[in-house]
């Protein structure tokens, strides 16, 4: 009988970025030739396993913490896949997020919600390579497009106590003022944030809105408020990992430029769910539409309930968003409908209904030209991306 591959998995279990990836492993291999697993449940940054500098494996899938451990690995000789990017320059194929879309989708966020002065909050300076490189992608970009973004600049002379912590955020959070969205570069740090606005009595997302990246469930549930955040599709960043891992241990040439996956889209929840806008008239008028814009409402409806004059509505709502109040509507009503493809199973139809349209082929006619896909296109695609 012919011996199965040995693989050792040396990914942490205790966080749910982890056990997605683990999650789209399983899968890979589930429906390719099995591998014998070597696994043992870890947190991030524990000591290898004693067995490892003995073991004479296969191939070996890990979230590589630091050069000690990447060094290990090396020595071993085995095929190895990194899927965590926190050492820059490692000698070593890899697989994982490209940031640049990461950072576009919340980008594209924010402005669509009229928010022009942003801030972005990360880690000390090479605590993690490719979170360091997201906090700065997006801070370029919002150079680029001429929009002020303040960086928080955590202490670095000394480890601080998660009290210690939220008091500097505090600090930095009560110097921002209003009206200002901020990308958090993890879901951890996002949580930490909403955290510290609680205690500075800052109002999320009315104040500030803030967005995280990596849609861990349970960090986004238990944020007060939810808290928004991009989808960075792990399952797929596993399973892709396992397929290249696969490659190399049957002896395939593979580049070693790192491999890496779009971000799907961002998930919207209540810590983003505002408008920068001081008028405060104005203000509800937007929430009001918002609220509605999945229920079917025109521009006569919101003129009506809010007694203002169309011209004067759809004058004040381009002047805040740079688009008018249909273009809003159908915005959000697009948002939606990607939303329910992506992330339920419910027919065309309902989706349609679901979003605000009268019939579904009016609704697929619509979302073909602004998605350049039909609605079962697009969802096929988000499907095919999150095994790749």
């Amino acid at each position: 009988m012919k011996q199965l591959p040995r693989v050792a998995l040396l990914i942490e279990s205790s966080r749910e970025y982890g056990r997605g990836l683990l999650r789209g492993i399983i899968r890979y291999q589930k429906e390719h030739t099995p591998w014998s697993i070597y696994f043992q449940p870890r947190g991030s940054n524990e000591p290898l396993p004693g067995w490892l500098r003995r073991w004479k494996g296969d191939g070996i899938l890990a979230r590589i913490e630091n050069r000690q451990m990447a060094k290990l690995i090396e020595q071993s000789g085995i095929p190895a896949v990194d899927l965590r990017f926190a050492v820059k320059d490692l000698n070593c194929h890899a697989v994982g997020i490209d940031n640049r879309t990461v950072v576009r989708r919340v980008f594209e966020h924010f402005t669509s919600r009229g928010f022009r002065r942003f801030g972005v909050c990360g880690y000390s300076s090479g605590r993690s390579y490719w979170l360091d490189v997201r906090e700065k992608l997006f801070l370029d970009m919002a150079a680029e497009n001429g929009i002020s973004c303040q960086r928080f600049e955590p202490r670095v002379n000394r480890e601080q106590s998660w009290e210690q912590e939220q008091k500097q955020l505090v600090s930095w959070l009560k110097k921002l003022g209003k009206n200002v969205a901020v990308f958090a570069v993890n879901d951890e740090r996002g949580q930490q944030l909403i955290d510290a606005c609680r205690r500075a009595e800052i109002n999320v997302p009315d104040e500030i809105a803030i967005a995280g990246g990596g849609n861990d469930e349970f960090l986004c549930g238990l944020s007060t408020p939810p808290m928004t955040s991009v989808d960075i599709n792990v399952e797929g960043i596993g399973y892709r990992a396992a397929q290249l891992l696969d490659d190399l241990m049957h002896g395939q040439k593979c580049p070693r430029d790192p491999i890496l996956l779009s971000a799907g889209q961002v998930v919207p929840r209540r810590s983003t769910d505002a408008y920068a806008v001081e008028d405060q008239e104005l203000l509800e008028i937007l929430r009001y539409l918002r609220e509605n814009a999945c229920r079917g409402i025109r521009i006569e409806d919101i003129s009506k309930e809010m007694k203002i004059e169309r011209r004067t509505l759809e004058r004040r709502v381009k002047a805040a968003l740079g688009r008018s109040p249909k273009e809003e509507i159908s915005r959000i009503q697009m948002e939606e409908a990607c939303q329910l493809l992506a992330r339920t199973e419910m027919s065309i139809k309902n989706v349609a209904i679901s979003s605000g349209f009268a019939n579904s082929r009016y609704f697929s006619r619509v979302f073909r030209m602004r998605n350049g896909a039909t609605p079962h296109q697009y969802r096929m695609n988000v499907r095919e991306d999150a095994t790749i």
